[in-house]
């Protein structure tokens, strides 16, 4: 098999929930090998081995136990660290340094160590110590108000895309520590605020308020930017059926009244230019609703774009199963699990020259891999082994 571009690069993941370990399970698709300490007190819920959020986000991973809250875990850690390349965690600030394992204890037992450090606020700041989930972060940032439809109904994002956008950046920052340690032999720390990186998605805006110097409002589907018109999603026949419609010159207008039939409302004079129809907007998009909430979505997509005219279906999950780009390309693959058999997880959508997914594998069971990481990667002896066990340390 064709090496991949992570191998030989040992990460210990000391990550929960999503942003920290979506980090980590894009360095492992890519040849990484990744160990997750776990506990038996804390593999729970969500973050069970079992639960389908647990093995979303955890494949391609090693998974050992360790009772942090013995001084005799600690120690294996720091004996782990020595043979580890990169560190990565995204508790509150707190807890790494009440353990005696933040950056400065961990260098000293590996000085060209990388570090990173996933947190709500970041490692410093009044908010420091504040714990937050992705949808307090959308919040705070200003994505929630400005991916609504108006001022009055907040209603933002529907799932935690400030731990994605974070768990992207976090890759990104271990790939540019990794290239820093080969150019100068040094580790890093890297503190990454989640909250200062959903806001960096916002310059657009702030550049805008700097210059106009008025308030800027949730424009809901629409776009300043854009000269369209219609442009909007549109509800169609069937439970939460719908799609998108982007009308951007005369030529296509006039196509997607043709396909409506010619119906009389298109003959209206707030709707006989672009300039207007985006002025009456609101208007237009309910006359078009009534046409396509009569419709299936497939069957709207396929009339307009026939005739030249811009639409998607706004696919669920059921729709990417079975999406033909997508199947073609080898977008999902089957892991086979111990316990929960076939699982279906989405491939990752960057390509490398002969990278292959011929060597991965379902996420881990809680301590599946102990032995090898406690008997063959530290050398522990068998009765060394059997006393941690019994004494709770490896839990």
């Amino acid at each position: 098999m064709v090496g991949q571009i992570l191998d030989g690069v040992r990460i210990l993941d000391f990550t929960w929930m999503l942003a920290g370990p979506y980090t980590t399970r894009i360095l492992a698709d890519f040849g990484a090998e990744v160990i997750k300490i776990q506990s038996e007190k804390t593999a729970k819920g969500a973050e069970s081995n079992l639960s389908a959020y647990f093995n979303a986000w955890n494949r391609n991973k090693r998974s050992i136990t360790l009772n942090l809250s013995h001084p005799e875990a600690r120690e294996i850690v720091l004996k782990l660290v020595s043979i580890s390349d990169i560190v990565i965690e995204n508790f509150s600030p707190r807890v790494m340094s009440n353990w005696g394992l933040n950056y400065e204890a961990l260098s000293k037992v590996r000085p060209d160590l990388i570090m990173v450090s996933i947190s709500a606020m970041g490692q410093t700041g009044p908010w420091k110590d504040f714990v937050a989930f992705g949808q307090t972060i959308q919040a705070l940032s200003g994505m929630t108000f400005l991916s609504s439809f108006t001022k009055d109904s907040p209603s933002g994002l529907g799932y935690a895309y400030a731990d994605v956008i974070s768990g992207l950046y976090g890759a990104i920052a271990v790939l540019a520590g990794l290239q820093y340690r080969d150019q100068t032999g040094e580790g890093q720390y890297i503190d990454l605020s989640e909250l200062e990186a959903l806001c960096t998605l916002l310059g657009p805006t702030l550049m805008d308020l700097s210059v106009h110097h008025q308030e800027i409002l949730p424009k809901g589907n629409r776009s300043d930017d854009l000269m369209a018109a219609p442009y909007g999603c549109y509800r169609c026949l069937g439970e939460d059926r719908w799609c998108v419609i982007a009308v951007f010159n005369e030529d296509q207008w006039e196509n997607f009244c043709q396909v409506m039939g010619n119906p009389d409302w298109t003959q209206e004079e707030r709707f006989s230019t672009i300039a207007k129809r985006k002025d009456h907007s609101e208007e237009l998009d309910a006359f078009i609703g009534q046409w396509t909430i009569q419709r299936r979505a497939e069957e709207v997509v396929f009339l307009l774009q026939g005739n030249g005219i811009p639409s998607g279906i706004v696919q669920d999950a059921r729709d990417l199963a079975k999406d033909p780009q997508l199947i073609e390309r080898g977008y999902f693959l089957s892991l086979r699990h111990p316990v929960l058999g076939e699982m279906i997880s989405d491939a990752q959508p960057i390509r490398f020259k002969n990278h292959s997914t011929a060597h991965w594998k379902a996420a881990p069971l809680l301590g599946q891999d102990n032995r090898y990481v406690f008997r063959e990667l530290l050398g522990l002896s068998e009765e060394e082994w059997s006393f941690y066990i019994e004494r709770g340390v490896i839990q």
